[in-house]
């Protein structure tokens, strides 16, 4: 069962797919699950339970619920069944000890009638009894086992695997794409990547929780499958770049997949290279290439024209990085390139920047000031546009010390890979000083901040850009003094918050957090900290009456507002004891024979609260799905090499609504695609995109051929939705509940709407 907590929702989406893709093949309609049965995730989110809902599911029964929570429910009975946390296998023995207890009772005479039984069957009982149920519309985050074991470390345990997970899905949704344009028929080979990706949703994975070796089996198959996707996007670029036939067997595509420590050897001291973005939104974007060098270049757009690109030095933070090659570049070319929707464009590469140190640095654009001193305190951020301005009373790395082992209490709890409990209530800030470099180009403005030799962060503001980048680099975590450390990053404003602070579920819907709170039950705090961490998949906000502060990330991390106008992520965990559920060892990942080392990325953005959907929405859809970059070595210069190749391409003939987002495009035979398109607001977050929008499917097929069947599928794309039919719920809010079925479009027709958060997967044929 995949994990709740940590993974993304075109990710579950993906792997339930798959799965129930191999039970329809291998069981027919027999092997249709209704009914889910889960025993180990720990805390169940919100989106789950509605996605499995599209998917045809009737029910889903599981095990882990917070102590308190569990506590209450079995008093008011307002669940079914108690205490089904069965890890080992004890069948026989629990068998005979139920048998001889209703022997027992049965001795004196009982009106119990008891048979074997499965989920579905009971759940189609409990249907039928024609009860009128509880409702529940907040997630079951955080979860606790005891008053001191709350499960929340393992929202950031292993922050290089869940980074990896994500660029890992960057990669297959491309190679997806570029296949079903290019006709290469190659999902059999795009299979290497779907597998593993499917594999580390497991609540073992991406979680975290692994052993350590486990982890490196799962980051293996990813790379593996990472391999056979690259010949699937170079194969399609063949085919797709070419102006004619006679010019396929063009130099090979490869991706550099080191570049976000400014590495990739393959062109370091070439003259002459190509770098091709692929754009896999359904949406215009404007992109800023980094790339890696060591000498200069000169870079022209797909017209010819030269176009402005900076050298910018590579901090000394990412330079003395473990394992980052000796010869690796230490300069880094930025350029601005905009991308056709659900398209590429490709920049020929060939051989004014102002550097200040420890002075105040005040970066400007035409929409954003951010003001630093000249002791590396990021001190406010000013929205220009709508004359907003959030100070910063403290922003930069701290740390929380791991519980440790030997300690004696009730209920004693270590932090390790799944636990996060902190021995101080207070973060340690990691260092009392820092220096600053300031870097300004026409392109990017940068505040490069060391903190001290394990922790740094580059503040950047590009030209024209809506929101600020911070590139955040920790490790190797020093444990010489024999304690283990959990890292955050906090960003302290003067926002009144008051208590309130807002998580997604998945990447998509977004929760409101209360801190000390529960909505369903009298909450006992007794860890101030971890208890009040939920996931961040995505995004996590604070907001008053005119100012909103949004952190977006490229990962799930945990994370939470521990005090008003506070927000803390935490990003990286070195620790020296085990928690004891599961793992029997410590979270203490290393690289080099050092710490390991992790690198990241948090966009910010300030904005009015009421059109703060509008950025926040879309900025994340484009981090998720961000441009991919390959490269190639060419010989030929520019005016040889663009008679022969296509300098862009797009599928899109089409403007498509801000508000739809491509999910899934798949290639399933010659003629045969699969496609979901998503309305990605939600409903009444923003005046404009939160309405129901329409538009044509052919759109995005325009450059595949025409389209002459469209049969509408359940999310998990395993049969029609015109066959689905779910059981009816009364809640004690007195309404029916029951998924709303819209209306197939006409099979020749290609008109979809779309409301606030719906799904529409269909099974396309073409012409």
């Amino acid at each position: 069962m995949n994990d709740e907590a940590t993974t993304h929702y075109s990710s579950i989406i993906d792997q339930h797919s798959l799965g129930a893709a191999f039970l329809r093949d291998q069981f027919g309609e027999c092997g249709r699950p209704k009914v889910g049965w889960q025993i180990d995730p720990f805390g169940h989110s919100r989106e789950q339970a509605s996605l499995l809902a599209q998917m045809g599911f009737d029910g889903l029964f599981f095990a882990r619920a917070d102590y308190q929570d569990k506590d209450l429910r079995t008093k008011a009975k307002t669940m079914e069944m108690d205490d089904i946390r069965l890890h080992d296998y004890n069948l026989p023995d629990f068998v005979r000890s139920f048998l001889q207890a209703a022997h027992d009772e049965q001795a004196n005479g009982s009106n119990v009638n008891v048979f074997y039984s499965t989920p579905s069957c009971y759940l189609y009982a409990l249907n039928k009894a024609n009860q009128t149920w509880t409702s529940k519309s907040d997630d079951f985050f955080p979860y606790a086992n005891h008053p001191h074991g709350y499960w929340t470390g393992y929202f950031t345990s292993r922050p290089a695997l869940k980074r990896y997970e994500r660029y890992s899905n960057n990669i297959l949704q491309v190679t997806k794409q570029l296949n079903a344009f290019a006709n290469t028929q190659a999902r059999n080979i795009i299979f290497y990547l779907s597998e593993p990706m499917g594999v580390v949703q497991h609540h073992d994975a991406v979680s975290g929780t692994e052993r350590q070796a486990v982890a490196f089996d799962y980051a293996q198959r990813l790379s593996d499958g990472i391999d056979a996707a690259q010949n699937v996007i170079n194969e399609a670029y063949s085919k797709l770049l070419p102006k004619s036939d006679e010019s396929r067997s063009g130099t090979p595509q490869f991706l550099c997949q080191l570049s976000n420590i400014s590495q990739c050897l393959e062109i370091n001291g070439q003259e002459l290279f190509t770098l091709t973005l692929w754009n896999p939104t359904i949406h215009p974007v404007v992109h800023y290439a980094r790339v890696p060098v060591s000498i200069d270049y000169t870079v022209r757009d797909p017209t010819g024209q030269m176009i402005a690109a900076e050298l910018i030095p590579v901090s000394e933070a990412i330079q003395r990085i473990p394992g980052r090659a000796n010869v690796a570049q230490n300069q880094t070319i930025v350029f601005k390139a905009s991308l056709p929707a659900l398209g590429d464009e490709k920049q020929n590469v060939k051989s004014k920047i102002k550097i200040t140190k420890n002075e105040a640095c005040l970066l400007q654009n035409q929409h954003l000031r951010v003001e630093i001193d000249d002791q590396g305190n990021l001190f406010r951020i000013v929205n220009l546009n709508r004359s907003i301005t959030v100070p910063f009373t403290s922003q930069g790395f701290y740390w929380y010390e791991g519980f440790p082992d030997g300690v004696v209490e009730p209920d004693h709890q270590t932090s390790g890979a799944y636990a996060f409990r902190p021995y101080n209530q207070t973060a340690q800030p990691v260092s009392m000083s820092r220096t600053v470099t300031c870097i300004k180009t026409q392109t990017v403005q940068t505040a490069v901040i060391i903190f001290n030799n394990w922790t740094s962060q580059e503040i950047s503001l590009y030209d024209d850009a809506e929101v600020v980048e911070i590139e955040w680099t920790v490790g190797p975590i020093p444990i010489n003094d024999n304690i283990g450390k959990e890292v955050i990053i906090r960003y302290d404003t003067d926002i009144q918050s008051e208590a309130k602070y807002y998580t997604d579920a998945n990447g998509r819907e977004v929760l409101q957090r209360i801190r000390d709170y529960r909505p369903t039950w009298n909450y006992t705090v007794n860890e101030p900290v971890s208890g009040n961490y939920y996931p961040i998949n995505s995004r996590i906000w604070i907001k008053d009456q005119t100012r909103q502060l949004t952190v977006l990330t490229d990962r799930s991390h945990g994370g939470g507002s521990i005090h008003d106008g506070s927000i803390e992520i935490m990003v990286h965990r070195r620790l020296l004891y085990n928690d004891g559920f599961g793992v029997g060892e410590a979270l203490n990942e290393s690289a080099f024979g050092q710490g390991l080392v992790v690198h990241g990325r948090h966009v910010l953005a300030v904005e009015q609260p009421a059109s703060s959907a509008r950025l926040h929405r879309v900025l994340a859809q484009q981090l998720y799905m961000h441009p991919l970059a390959t490269y190639s070595l060419i010989q030929q210069i520019y005016a040889n090499y663009s008679a022969t190749y296509r300098l862009t391409w797009s599928a899109l003939t089409d403007t498509v609504p801000l508000n739809v987002h491509l999910l899934t495009l798949d290639q399933l035979g010659p003629k045969n695609y699969l496609i979901r398109v998503e309305h990605y607001f939600e409903l009444n977050e923003d005046d404009t995109y939160s309405q129901a929008v329409t538009f044509d499917l052919q759109s995005i097929f325009q450059s595949i051929g025409t389209i002459n069947n469209a049969t509408e599928l359940t999310l998990a794309a395993n049969f029609p939705l015109s066959e689905l039919q779910r059981l009816n719920w009364t809640t004690n809010d007195e309404q029916s509940q029951q998924m709303k079925i819209h209306n197939n479009i006409p099979s020749q027709a290609t008109t979809v709407t779309l409301n606030p958060m719906q799904i529409r997967t269909f099974n396309v044929t073409i012409v």
